[in-house]
């Protein structure tokens, strides 16, 4: 089955093949002629993946699915969620993003820190519990189809690794206690990543009503 994936990401796109398996051939935006930004206005992931691939489906009247992923970091009220990708500016650079993330962590710890040193009733310690989200919106003959995962764990305090995407390099999920996603392997992530969960739904569910 030939499904376009709205995505110009190569690890997404990999990452989304080898999860789905054989029968399954994604194509990517670049491969059908796509190479304008699809709009991203929705306030939630929800609506922010069923515009994806509404959009992809109005150009393209073809079987495809998007995704739309957040981080949302306990400390941060959320964030930085649906802004996951631009956090830092619009040039979706993640290192600029890994980096807003780490530094807006340490000011509230610091802050914390500097409250007890001054005798000051601290309410909690400040938490580096985070999780990833995504959410993929599969339209399929016209039919709307939403998946979610989540993955759960902390923020490291520095980078590690060299593998993985995005913030990856900064996220300690609770499975791999010591490392980020950047640190394990691609299968190991893929066994338990938020995309891979939703990913792995999508694709039971197209198994069950395919036949």
């Amino acid at each position: 089955m030939k499904i376009v994936f709205a995505t110009g990401n190569v690890g997404k796109l990999r990452e989304a093949s080898e999860i789905l398996g054989e029968g399954f051939e994604l194509v990517s935006l670049e491969q059908v002629g796509i190479t304008e930004d699809i709009p991203e206005t929705g306030k939630t992931l929800r609506a922010n993946s069923l515009q994806k691939a509404q959009y992809l489906y109005e150009k393209l009247g073809c079987d495809c699915f998007a995704d739309d992923t957040g981080l949302e970091v306990d400390a941060l009220g959320g964030a930085p969620g649906v802004y996951t990708a631009r956090y830092a500016g619009d040039d979706k650079d993640f290192n600029k993003n890994m980096d807003k993330v780490l530094y807006e962590l340490s000011v509230l710890e610091g802050e914390a820190r500097m409250a007890q040193s001054l005798g000051l009733k601290v309410k909690d310690k400040v938490s580096r519990r985070a999780r990833f989200k995504s959410v993929i919106t599969l339209i399929i003959n016209g039919q709307v189809k939403m998946f979610e995962g989540a993955l759960e764990g902390v923020i490291a305090r520095e980078k590690s690794g060299n593998g993985g995407f995005g913030y990856d390099p900064i996220f300690i999920a609770d499975e791999f206690p010591g490392l980020t996603l950047a640190d394990i392997s691609e299968e190991e992530k893929n066994a338990i990543s938020h995309r891979g969960k939703a990913l792995r739904a999508m694709a039971q569910w197209l198994q069950e009503n395919s036949k």
